[in-house]
């Protein structure tokens, strides 16, 4: 049984001296002032080993190194998490597995960061775990990208919703496509109740309607013609037959 303990960092590995000043301020202001946090970096000791977790290109980014000496932080305090009743072998085998977990390039600032996997150690080890003001900033990041995303995702589907709205709406007012292509039925071709036709009488076909036509065209000209043929053998008639013997003549 030892006691595992919590060492707490400023984030001061910028290249740039006001940067580091900036976050050193920053953390001076928001854990010793307000009491809610900041940009730290965090690692557990356990059996006089400190375990923590960082970036690499390949292999596990699980590192070790003494007690409060990591060169690329500074040192701000340390907790007290507990005593772990694992044995210095079991927390050996602990950390192992925890390194085949744990690959350098599955680091993210915001959700796969140091002090995440502080907080995995811990549970593993069977004490407290990481306070949440060690990890506030990136979890407050975390949770602003998370609500990015979900109002990205609403705003997607209100602008469904308004273009089915819109369709609907168009075709309430004009018709569906497959109804305005159909071929629309004249008024006297339409069913009637009782009235099994499909075609009203009233109406030929232009064959019937051409028929019709020449008939009565060529019926017109034939009375016509007629009428002038009655005419003139009306008239020869007259001239072959004698005249009526006048009254005057008779025996």
């Amino acid at each position: 049984m030892t006691e595992v303990i919590l060492h707490v960092y400023d984030v001061t590995n910028s290249m740039n001296v006001r940067a580091n000043s900036a976050i050193l301020g920053l953390n001076r202001f928001m854990r010793g002032g307000i009491g809610i946090g900041g940009i730290f970096h965090g690692a557990v000791e356990v059996y006089n080993k400190e375990w923590s977790f960082g970036y690499c290109e390949s292999g596990s980014g699980v590192f070790s190194c003494q007690p409060k000496r990591n060169p690329m932080y500074t040192y701000r305090e340390s907790l007290s998490l507990g005593r772990t009743e694992l044995t210095r072998m079991e927390v050996e085998d602990v950390v192992q597995e925890l390194s085949r977990e744990w690959p350098g390039v599955s680091y993210d600032l915001l959700s796969r960061n140091c002090n995440h996997f502080c907080d995995s150690l811990c549970v593993r080890l069977g004490v407290q775990r990481v306070p949440l003001w060690v990890n506030r900033f990136a979890n407050a990041g975390d949770a602003a990208f998370e609500a990015v995303d979900n109002t990205m995702a609403k705003l997607r589907q209100a602008k469904e919703e308004m273009l089915s709205a819109s369709r609907n709406a168009m075709q309430f007012m004009f018709g569906s496509p497959a109804s305005s292509s159909a071929p629309r039925l004249d008024s006297a071709t339409r069913n009637t109740p009782g009235n099994t036709n499909t075609t009203s009488p009233l109406v030929g076909s232009p064959t019937q309607l051409s028929f019709k036509s020449s008939s009565s065209s060529s019926h017109d000209s034939g009375s016509r013609d007629g009428s002038v043929i009655s005419s003139s053998d009306s008239d020869d008639d007259d001239e072959q037959s004698p005249p009526p013997p006048r009254p005057d003549t008779l025996p």
